[in-house]
């Protein structure tokens, strides 16, 4: 069975603008620009899988360094494939390990033929190429899989940068001959905090004509206006006829300044992790639920909401169980977080298809003018 994706864009303002897209692939067609739950291990911490399609996922993320790590590519090839592992019937995409080997910077060495690194579990010795890397997501099963990539840190020597961004793209250049063409390949887009340089790379990818493109190696430590520069520099050289992803940044603000500036696909664990710290987003603000002002608040997290928190909890019966520790708070308020983002990225659909974007992100700024921290 082919599992290729494909996409149709079917609306845009502009060849850097807003868009409006779908994915289609073998499991199910994903409505653009969208967002992807990261499930890191095969499964997003709290819900099932028939949670996440009820709430409205449509396409999950997960990750193929720790899937390798624990419990094993060769044990889930085993049980059917990643898919069916995790019992999840839609399209998955897999990050490389990139942005996880960057964070193991201690721990690893990074050289022309791949990464050597030490496991953050129990210290045991690893070396992968991109060419391995490729190998194991399609081991897996999976949808859509990313090119293995060098994130360099934030600041970082302009030498630095250019070294990494140069082996991101020998790295490509191997990793799409070893592609098999069972499932999309995304190649990432590096070039550090240089627009000059993001932009030679993206035109670089593009004529190996990947099926999609990820701008990788932001929200290491930059200012955000920063990061929205090299998201400029970058997109009006990506094909306009391929999916965009912008890789790891997703507060309800990211995501609305990213579907300005041209991307159509975003993850990011703040909905889940938040939740679980006792944070929740709303039309309005952000809300924790752990403060004294909602101990006797009756009202739901989100007058406006139609998730299942909402319409049968008050904050003060939330505000209790997450003081209590109780599991049920990280699933109710992650439930939450998750309607909420879908709903966001719903509404920025309809949005454009209506010709409205603008006016979508005028409100969206009023709404959020505080910088989206007021508890309502």
């Amino acid at each position: 069975m082919r599992l290729m994706v494909t996409f149709r864009l079917i609306h845009a303002e502009s060849p850097a603008g807003p868009r409006l897209g779908e994915l289609v692939t073998s499991r199910g067609v994903v409505p653009t620009p969208a967002f992807m739950p990261v499930g890191t291990y095969g499964a997003v911490k709290t819900m099932t899988p028939q949670e996440l399609q009820e709430v409205g996922a449509s396409l999950l993320l997960s990750n193929v360094y720790h899937l390798y790590l624990r419990p094993g590519v060769e044990l889930i090839a085993e049980m059917g494939g990643l898919h069916r592992f995790m019992q999840w019937p839609g399209p998955i995409l897999t990050d490389s390990g990139g942005y996880q080997i960057f964070s193991l910077a201690p721990f690893r060495t990074i050289s022309e033929e791949g990464v050597t690194f030490r496991s953050h579990l129990n210290g045991d010795r690893h070396f992968l190429t991109p060419e391995q890397v490729v190998a194991l997501q399609e081991a897996l099963g999976v949808d859509i899989m990313m090119c293995l990539d060098e994130c360099p840190p934030y600041p970082c020597p302009e030498a630095e940068v250019r070294r990494a961004m140069d082996l991101t793209e020998r790295w490509a250049r191997r990793s799409r001959a070893a592609w098999r063409g069972e499932a999309a390949l995304f190649a990432i887009v590096q070039g550090g905090m240089v627009p000059e340089w993001r932009r030679e790379q993206a035109q670089a990818l593009a004529e190996l004509d990947f099926p999609g493109y990820a701008l990788g190696g932001l929200s290491v430590g930059e200012d955000k206006e920063l990061t929205l520069a090299m998201v400029e520099a970058a997109t009006p050289a990506l094909p306009p006829h391929k999916p965009r992803y912008l890789m790891g940044l997703g507060t309800p603000r990211d995501l609305v300044e990213g579907v300005a500036r041209g991307v159509d696909l975003f993850d990011c664990v703040l909905p889940t992790r938040n939740a679980r710290n006792g944070m929740a987003f709303t039309r309005w603000g952000r809300l924790v639920i752990k403060n004294a002002a909602y101990a006797r608040d009756p009202r739901p997290l989100d007058e406006q909401c139609g998730c299942v928190a909402c319409r049968g909890f008050s904050r003060a019966y939330l505000r209790h169980l997450f003081l209590c520790r109780e599991m049920l708070a990280y699933r109710l308020l992650t439930l939450h977080n998750l309607y909420y983002y879908f709903d966001l990225m719903a509404q920025m659909r309809q949005a454009l298809a209506e010709d409205r974007f603008a006016a979508f992100c005028r409100e969206f700024d009023v709404n959020h003018a505080d910088g989206g921290n007021s508890g309502g």
